[in-house]
C-alpha cells in the first residue's frame, strides 16, 4: 500500500460525512420563500402562506437532532413559538424557544421516558392552524421512550438489551418498539392532529423507509404485533423476554389491543414526510472524493449501497473477496476503490470491547493478511462504533504482521469480540469524535493490481 492510501481512506471518509452534515441538509430543504414557508427535499414540495400559520412547533429525536434543530431554527427565525427536541447527551441545551433534551441511547433511560411525554404534551396542544416540523435521524427510536401501558421502562430495556445481544437488525428493532410504544409507529402523527405536520428525515436505514427511520413516529406502520411476536421467537429470545412484553405482544396479535395506524388512518392526512439525507449520499460523496484525488494512481471506483448487512465478519470476508476479484481485472499499478454501505450485526461471542465496524476492520485484516497493495476503513457515519470512543477502525495487508510483532493474535482477539484493543495498539482506530450526523456504515476499500509473475509450478503468482 502506498503511504498515501491510508490517508486516502480517511480524507473520502471525512468527505461523505461532511456531505450528510445535518445542518446542510435541513438549510437546503426548509426555508421561507417570498410568503410562504417552503419544504423542497427528495421530490417532495409542499408550502404554507404565513398569512395561515398561527404558531411553529419544533420538534424531533435522533443523533443529529441539535444539528437539525438548530438549523431549522435559522430558517424560520422568529416564526418557531417553541418545541422540544430529543438529543444525545452532550448536545443538549436551549436555543432560543427550543429545548434540546437529553436522552438515553443505545438504550432507553428516564430521560428518554420525560422527553417522549413533553413532545406528546406539545403535539396534543397544536391546533388546527399550527405546523409542526419533525426533525427525525437514527437513533430516535431510544431517545423518544414511553412505555405501553403495562410495561415498565426496565422491562422494555431489558428487552431492548437482549435483541442488541442477539444482533438483531434495524428493521426487527423496530417492528418490537412499535408495538411497546406510546409514541412510534405513527403514534406522534396521530397526536399531533389536525396541525400540520411536517418531518424531515435524515435515514440510517437500508432502503430509506420512513417507517423505520427511528421506528416511524411520523410515520403509517405496516408492521403488526403478530411480526413483533416473530422477531422474539427468530432470534430466540421470545421466553427471555420479561413476560408483560409477551403478554402485549400476544394480546394485540390476538386484536386485544389496538394496532398502530396504517396508511388510511386520518393521521396522516396533515402529515408530509421527506428524505434529506441517506447512506446513498455519503457513499456519493466518498466516491466522489476518491475521483478528485489527482496524485494517486488510476482508479476505477465500484459502490456497494446496501451491501453491509448481515454477520459482520462474514460480510468482511465477502467484501474483501470482492476487492480482490476487482483489483485482479485491472492492469498492473492501476487502483480500485470499492464503497460500501449499510449496517452489519455482530453475534457477540465474547467479553470483549469494540463494535461492529472494528468488528468488520479485524476480520479484514485475517482476509487480507500478506497483500500489502489492499487496506479497508470501516466507520460509523455517527462516529460512535458500539460502546467505544472509535468510529471504527483500520486494516490493510500488514496488520497482522505488526499485531504480531506487539504480540497480538488477531484471531483470538476476534473471537472474543475484542477489536478495540487491537486497533488501538496499532495506532489504527478511526477517532472521529460524535459528528452529529447518522446515516449508518460505511466501508472503504481500496486495492492496487501488482504485476504477478510466474511461479516454479507454471502459473502466477503475485
Amino acid at each position: 500500500m502506498p503511504p498515501s492510501g491510508k490517508d486516502r481512506l480517511f480524507r473520502c471518509f471525512r468527505a461523505a460525512v461532511e456531505a450528510v452534515a445535518p445542518a446542510r441538509l435541513v438549510s437546503s430543504a426548509l426555508r421561507v420563500e417570498g410568503d410562504a414557508v417552503v419544504l423542497d427535499a427528495a421530490g417532495v414540495r409542499a408550502a404554507i402562506p404565513l398569512s395561515s400559520l398561527w404558531k411553529i412547533h419544533l420538534v424531533g429525536a435522533g443523533k443529529a437532532g441539535r444539528a437539525m434543530g438548530e438549523a431549522a431554527l435559522a430558517a424560520l427565525g422568529k416564526r418557531v413559538a417553541g418545541g422540544v427536541i430529543a438529543v444525545p447527551r452532550g448536545a443538549e441545551g436551549k436555543s432560543g424557544p427550543v429545548r434540546f433534551a437529553a436522552a438515553g441511547h443505545p438504550v432507553p433511560d428516564i430521560f428518554s421516558l420525560a422527553a417522549a411525554r413533553e413532545i406528546l404534551s406539545l403535539l396534543e396542544c397544536a391546533g388546527e392552524g399550527d405546523l409542526v416540523v419533525a426533525l427525525v435521524s437514527g437513533g430516535g427510536s431510544a431517545m423518544l421512550s414511553a412505555p405501553a401501558a403495562g410495561i415498565t421502562m426496565e422491562e422494555k430495556a431489558e428487552t431492548f438489551r437482549l435483541l442488541l445481544r442477539a444482533g438483531a437488525d434495524i428493521a426487527s428493532f423496530n417492528a418490537v418498539r412499535k408495538h411497546l410504544s406510546e409514541v412510534k409507529g405513527g403514534l406522534l402523527a396521530r397526536a399531533a392532529r389536525p396541525a400540520t405536520v411536517w418531518a424531515l428525515l435524515l435515514s440510517d436505514v437500508p432502503g430509506d423507509d420512513p417507517s423505520v427511520i427511528a421506528s416511524g413516529p411520523f410515520s403509517p406502520d405496516p408492521t403488526t404485533y403478530a411480526d413483533a411476536l416473530g422477531v422474539l421467537e427468530r432470534y430466540g429470545i421470545f421466553y427471555a423476554v420479561p413476560s408483560p412484553v409477551r403478554r402485549r405482544l400476544s394480546e394485540g396479535a390476538a386484536g386485544a389491543v389496538p394496532e398502530t395506524p396504517k396508511s388510511d388512518d386520518p393521521a396522516f392526512r396533515g402529515t408530509t414526510s421527506a428524505i434529506v439525507g441517506t447512506n446513498r449520499t455519503a457513499i456519493d460523496a466518498a466516491a466522489l472524493s476518491m475521483a478528485r484525488e489527482r496524485d494517486a494512481v488510476p482508479t476505477a471506483i465500484v459502490l456497494l449501497p446496501g451491501f453491509l448487512r448481515g454477520e459482520a465478519r462474514e460480510c468482511a470476508r465477502s467484501f474483501c473477496a470482492r476487492l480482490r476479484k476487482a483489483a485482479d481485472a485491472l492492469s498492473p499499478g492501476h487502483a480500485v476503490a470499492m464503497i460500501a454501505g449499510g449496517e452489519t450485526t455482530v453475534n457477540v461471542r465474547g467479553g470483549g470491547k469494540g463494535g461492529r465496524n472494528q468488528e468488520f476492520a479485524l476480520a479484514a485484516a485475517v482476509e487480507l493478511s500478506g497483500e500489502g497493495a489492499t487496506s479497508v476503513l470501516a466507520a460509523g457515519t455517527d462516529g460512535i462504533d458500539g460502546p467505544t470512543d472509535a468510529a471504527g477502525a483500520y486494516a490493510d495487508g500488514s496488520t497482522v504482521a505488526r499485531a504480531s510483532s506487539l504480540g497480538l493474535d488477531p484471531g483470538a482477539h476476534l473471537s472474543r469480540n475484542d477489536a478495540y484493543p487491537f486497533f488501538e495498539a496499532l495506532g489504527d482506530l478511526a477517532v472521529t469524535g460524535p459528528t452529529g450526523t447518522n446515516v449508518a456504515d460505511l466501508v472503504i476499500g481500496l486495492a492496487t493490481a501488482v504485476k504477478r509473475e510466474p511461479s516454479k509450478q507454471g502459473g502466477l503468482r503475485r
